[in-house]
């Protein structure tokens, strides 16, 4: 078997729920196609635009073999181990591997508060767990410590990572994660967890991007992608700067928590395009709806993505 490729647009895949609360298999599969349709280059299944946190390990199982068996081997598959010590995440990297994904990528524990000496030895653990690529998932805002380019670069360099997936929004920090890889051979592949400045972390040698706005208009990021990769940096602007107005649909939900105003606002706009359901949130977090669900319509409108 050949070994996947790991680059481009590669989407965050919602979790479609049904009004009980339950994963919408139909629904994830439907979406599953249509971004693959679309033109991605991967998926990544349970992140945070996934709502991993809120999901039961049975539910995690469903939709990393729902997502899967959607994706049918047209593209890699990614999926986020991500719980609160080393031995649960090597659980959940185990459980992914067995799902049948293609790559695991991991978070530092988000409840224990190892030092990074500690989260070297994390990472080193589950890439020895797993006999997949893995990734590092640099997100500080969930796991209060932010990875630092000596370290990535080191465990690229040693094959403990395969490369890095970057939701820091440390765009100084991810740029000398860029340079120091490049200095060092390029052992990481290098992915930007960036909606709205896509095009500026492709002109700096990003390999690729997560957007969570992908599974809203995963038409639109490839786009993008081969405008850049064609160096077309103006008509690649043109095409983020649409794509950051779309983004707009994220702001409309004022005094709400940062995953129903997001993931929320993403599955709003989703479920009017009909590619998924209901836009139902996982509990305690309630569906964002009336006034607010409608502006969302609104502005998903204005994109060109919502017919009649």
């Amino acid at each position: 078997m050949t070994t996947p490729s790991f680059h481009g647009i590669v989407p965050p895949v919602l979790t479609p729920l049904t009004t009980e609360g339950e994963v919408d298999i139909a629904s994830l599969e439907r979406l599953v196609d249509h971004l693959v349709t679309e033109g991605v280059h991967g998926l990544f299944v349970l992140g945070s635009t996934g709502e991993v946190a809120y999901l039961t390990d049975a539910q995690r199982d469903v939709v990393v073999r729902s997502v899967v068996r959607a994706a049918a081997g047209r593209v890699p598959v990614m999926g986020g181990a991500i719980d609160l010590t080393t031995a649960r995440v090597v659980e959940q990297a185990k459980a992914l591997v067995a799902g049948g994904v293609d790559a695991v990528v991991a978070t530092a524990p988000v409840y224990a508060l190892n030092d990074l000496d500690e989260i070297e030895r994390h990472l080193r653990a589950v890439a020895a767990a797993v006999d997949v690529p893995l990734f590092a998932y640099d997100i500080p805002v969930r796991v209060r410590t932010k990875l630092p380019v000596d370290l990535l670069v080191r465990l690229g360099t040693e094959g403990v990572l395969a490369g890095v997936k970057d939701s820091s929004g440390d765009d100084v920090a991810f740029r000398r994660l860029v340079a120091a890889n490049a200095a060092a051979g390029s052992p990481l592949v290098l992915f930007t967890g960036h909606e709205v400045v896509v095009d500026g972390m492709l002109l700096l040698g990003a390999d690729g991007v997560v957007p969570g706005l992908a599974n809203v208009d995963a038409g639109g990021y490839v786009r993008l992608w081969d405008l850049a990769q064609a160096g077309k940096w103006d008509d690649a602007r043109v095409e983020q700067d649409r794509i950051a107005a779309l983004f707009e649909i994220v702001f409309q939900a004022r005094g709400r928590s940062g995953d129903a105003a997001g993931v929320g606002a993403f599955k709003v706009a989703a479920q009017r395009q009909g590619l998924i359901d209901t836009a139902t949130m996982a509990f305690p977090v309630e569906a964002l709806d009336g006034d607010v669900a409608d502006r969302i319509e609104e502005i998903t409108r204005a994109a060109g993505l919502l017919r009649g």
